[in-house]
């Protein structure tokens, strides 16, 4: 199990320490790498680094991105040919709105702008699920959860859940272990 944190995030904050531990106990290997350069975030090397720490996916690899880390997953996906076991995304986005400022606008244009290659992912990616709120700071709500829906993820709407982070108030969040459970039946 990987787990990618968010822009401006890190492995021990939100709910990620919590379902580490829970995913633990299930009998998972958990791996929820530190990603490089967080407050500014860079396709290239978020990417590289999940594949380090990958090293050779397989069918028994799975995937909880937050954030950006959905786009990360997303696009470390696009240059794989093995078909992984699953991905729940929690705050998952292609666009993103009502950013604070022009540097948070440049960080985030290559993310938004560098297109996705879905038919790609779709062939190594059999199910997934996005976590999303319907208050979501950054918006796109319904643009996010239509191109969420182009890679057949199931949607799981949370109310008033804003990016699903500890300062929203979640340093637990049993859906994803939920859509884990059902995976792995």
């Amino acid at each position: 199990m990987i787990i990618v944190h968010r822009w401006a995030g890190g492995s021990n904050d939100d709910w990620r320490p919590w379902l580490k531990t829970e995913l633990e106990k299930l009998g998972f290997e958990v791996l929820v790498p530190e990603m490089p350069g967080s407050e500014a975030p860079e396709i290239q090397k978020w990417v590289g680094k999940l594949k380090e720490v990958i090293g050779t996916p397989d069918a028994d690899t799975f995937f909880v991105g937050h954030s950006i880390g959905c786009q990360t997953i997303l696009r470390y996906l696009e240059t794989i040919d093995t078909k992984v076991a699953g991905a729940v995304f929690v705050s998952g986005w292609f666009d993103l709105l009502n950013l604070e400022d022009k540097k948070t606008k440049k960080i985030a244009k290559p993310w938004i702008e560098t297109p996705i290659d879905l038919s790609k992912v779709k062939k190594v990616l059999p199910k997934s699920t996005l976590i999303i709120s319907d208050n979501d700071p950054y918006g796109a709500f319904e643009y996010n959860k239509k191109k969420f829906s182009e890679l057949y993820s199931k949607i799981v709407i949370l109310h008033n859940a804003g990016h699903i982070t500890e300062d929203d108030g979640f340093t637990e969040l049993p859906e994803v272990l939920k859509e884990i459970k059902e995976f792995t039946k």
